[in-house]
């Protein structure tokens, strides 16, 4: 929703004008999957898709929160007792709960919000509510922002409150993105590296339309996996295994956890190769680097769908298309794809067409900018 709506919507809600308008970019993980929560390496790129909220302070400690998406009102107090939800609303509640926790003294506010994240698509829709809930915050109660320790803020909205298991690279890159180009995380260290986007490329994302939930899903049944196929290898995270010990220590852990862990060795391999074929303006390697990070989270980390599946094959049957794969937990939502920027008129018909002729499904195909992390648009 655009700035004027989002305001116009606040004062039919709330009267008078938001002191502060934010927004917070969705994601995509051009490579890294399932690598963060292992302390590994991912390399994202925040989009031009965003979550905007508008608010103001209260002085009552409550946060009244209108979402024009789902024509809803969630409110909650501050620092109020009960139970972590499932709900919209308890994203912001959880975010607040873990800025407090963090030391942070927080205002409450009315606002209103929008986006145009697609929700269940692995684009981060929910980091991106995170962090513009954490960014609005910071504005009205004061406190600088800090982009890591509000990304910290976030994962542990989402391990502790949500319970999703997520690792930091969601909420971080929300936070932290940079125009054009994608950013090379160390998830133990958090050490970050920027990265330009080849300039003949288009990224390019194709979401089938089928949907997950991570909650309840088998997200948290892999990151257990990853725990034991380490533990089987004496260390506590895949980070610190070599192949040579997982190869040793196959039998002990079955074959199950070993080819959960050699995903998660291999692509980081890939990840580090592909932030050097990206600073070489190389996009036919990091084509391929992306195809081989799909053929191992369909084989070894088993993540993938049919529907995936085709939207994969169907993009890379398309003119120009250097590489694809799924992009965010998997188990549904999008595949990303690198295309050359003088063929993208051609490609994005033809991948839908393919892609509907396979599967029955119509797909929402769209090229994305990498953009800014969380920021604010306007401030009275």
């Amino acid at each position: 929703m655009a700035r004027a709506s989002i305001e116009e919507e606040f004062r039919l809600r709330f009267g008078g004008e938001p002191e502060v308008v934010v927004r917070a970019p969705g994601r995509v993980n051009l490579i890294g999957e399932h690598t963060d929560y292992n302390e590994g390496f991912v390399m994202p790129m925040a989009i031009d898709r965003w979550v905007t909220m508008a608010v103001r302070p209260r002085a009552d400690g409550r946060v009244t929160l209108h979402s024009i998406d789902l024509n809803d009102e969630g409110s909650f107090a501050l620092g109020g007792e009960g139970e972590p939800g499932r709900t919209w609303i308890d994203y912001v509640r959880g975010v607040a709960w873990a800025l407090t926790e963090a030391g942070k003294s927080l205002a409450g506010f009315d606002g209103v919000v929008s986006g145009n994240v697609p929700v269940g698509a692995g684009l981060s829709s929910s980091a991106a509510f995170e962090m513009a809930a954490a960014r609005a915050f910071a504005a009205i109660s004061g406190f600088e922002w800090d982009p890591v320790a509000m990304a910290r803020a976030g994962q542990r909205a989402e391990n502790l409150w949500m319970g999703v298991n997520c690792g930091i690279m969601d909420p971080l890159i929300c936070a932290v993105g940079r125009a054009g180009h994608a950013v090379r995380i160390d998830c133990r260290s958090l050490e970050m590296r920027t990265v330009p986007l080849p300039l003949e490329v288009s990224v390019v994302l194709l979401d089938t339309t089928t949907r997950r939930q991570l909650i309840g899903s088998e997200y948290n049944d892999r990151r257990g996996q990853c725990a034991a196929a380490a533990a089987a290898c004496g260390a506590s995270s895949l980070r610190d295994v070599t192949q040579a010990q997982l190869d040793a220590c196959r039998e002990g852990m079955g074959d199950l956890a070993f080819r959960r862990a050699r995903h998660v060795l291999s692509e980081n391999d890939r990840t580090l190769r592909a932030a050097e074929a990206m600073r070489a303006g190389d996009a036919a390697l990091l084509g391929r680097l992306m195809n081989e990070s799909h053929r191992s989270l369909r084989d070894d980390y088993e993540v993938s769908t049919r529907a995936l599946d085709s939207m994969v094959e169907s993009a890379r049957s398309a003119p120009g298309c250097h590489g694809a794969r799924l992009t965010g937990a998997g188990f549904g939502g999008c595949v990303v794809a690198l295309v050359d920027r003088h063929r993208l008129h051609g490609f994005v018909p033809h991948a839908s067409a393919l892609f509907t002729a396979a599967t029955h499904l119509v797909p929402a195909v769209y090229p994305c900018e990498a953009v800014e992390g969380a920021d604010i648009v306007s401030r009275a």
